[in-house]
């Protein structure tokens, strides 16, 4: 049976299992070592789920530090009380570096202009301020061509680097393009170039500080990847990456059993008898076969119910996987109820989660979907409310 929460309002919400997180957390700590760091990734709203409860309870399970997209993040974590180190994964942007300042950040540099921004900003400081370096991580492009310097660039770097006095270089990245797919080189090929920029920094006389390149992908399948510290997502949440060719994928789940710790529910608020030949929903895209028995339910694609679900995929009902029909609204899902006996309104559907011996979990849908299961719990609405569950 699925868990009764009572509040008062729309019958939409989610359950974020602290006790999965935890467990997940552990398996990384198994996994790594206890003298690696763990950085855990809370952008976008802790994919989702709640930066603010996330963070306050990784903290409380030992998280190193944590990442973060930018400065309006960081600085709602350090709000909520959260000290540990807070990287801003995609940097900064000018203007930002006396709010970096002053709320202790740490960004990412991916340009070699960004030096300059940094350092006349922490050469102004006053006050209690005045003797702090602000310090950053270097991101290196080891091959994905997204952000970050090039291996061509470690010269220009280094130079700019000894005329910044009031900055502190404390690590070096690189991020994975395809860390969960073996079936391309293209890991192995980034993570040559990662160690050639390494060995030039070093041979330019500046220390890396702290190295960091795993991503969740890298830490379950690429052990040689671990390096000082690991930036687990979606892994920290119960999720596995798309891992491929598919024996790959269930080795590495078997020896890396993650909890996911998201159930997305609502309720069924309304019941309809619809004849063979009727249609369902917008521009009728669902047409009954046979008579049929049809539920609303108080949830679209505004709560996370995506729109590539349209007579799509499934959901439960009284512990059985029953079909999604028509096309998803903003507000409101259809179901084929059919085939379930004793089914009221006020029953309570769950979109992702376990009921009884039935379960749906969200890397499950994005995969059936063709899409990523970051995806999906970016997906899920402000309105929707979480619950926090020990």
């Amino acid at each position: 049976m699925t868990p009764l929460i009572q509040f008062d309002g729309r019958p939409v919400w989610a359950e974020i299992s602290l006790a999965a997180i935890a467990h997940n957390l552990r398996l990384v700590r198994r996994t790594i070592g206890r003298k690696r760091k763990i950085l855990a990734i809370v952008k976008a709203n802790a994919y989702g789920l709640g930066a603010v409860p996330v963070s306050k309870a990784l903290s409380r399970m030992g998280a190193d530090a944590f990442g973060v997209t930018c400065s309006q993040e960081g600085i709602e974590l350090r709000e909520a009380g959260i000290r540990e180190p807070i990287l801003l994964l995609t940097g900064s942007w000018p203007g930002e570096e006396e709010i970096i300042l002053k709320y202790g950040l740490t960004p990412v540099v991916a340009r070699l202009d960004q030096l300059g921004c940094l350092e006349r900003a922490a050469s102004k400081q006053r006050g209690k301020n005045a003797r702090k370096r602000i310090r950053f991580h270097l991101k290196i492009d080891s091959g994905m061509n997204r952000l970050g310097i090039s291996r061509e660039e470690v010269p220009a770097f280094a130079r700019a680097y000894a005329n910044c006095p009031h900055l502190e270089l404390k690590g070096t990245l690189t991020h994975f393009a395809s860390s969960d797919d073996f079936r391309t080189q293209q890991n192995e090929q980034q993570e040559r170039v990662f160690a050639v920029v390494l060995a030039a920094l070093q041979a330019a006389g500046v220390s890396p500080g702290i190295v960091h390149a795993a991503n969740s992908g890298a830490i379950c399948g690429r052990p040689a990847t671990l390096a000082d510290m690991v930036r687990p997502g979606a892994v920290l949440y119960g999720y596995h990456q798309g891992f491929e060719p598919a024996e790959v994928a269930a080795e590495i789940r078997k020896k890396f059993p993650l909890k996911p710790c998201l159930s997305l529910r609502s309720r069924i608020i309304s019941l309809r008898e619809v004849a063979a030949g009727e249609s369902v929903g917008y521009s009728a895209r669902f047409v009954a076969e046979r008579p049929s028995r049809i539920a609303v339910i108080a949830a679209g694609y505004a709560d996370g119910v995506v729109r590539q679900r349209s007579n799509r995929g499934c959901v439960i009902v009284r512990g059985k996987l029953v079909p999604l029909v028509g096309a998803i609204s903003m507000d409101l899902s259809m179901i084929d109820l059919t085939d379930v006996e004793n089914v009221a309104i006020g029953d309570v559907v769950t979109i992702y989660g376990r009921d009884g011996n039935a379960s749906l979990e969200v890397d499950q849908v994005a995969r059936q979907i063709g899409t990523v299961t970051s995806d999906l719990l970016c997906a899920l609405g402000r309105r929707v409310p979480r619950f926090y569950l020990a």
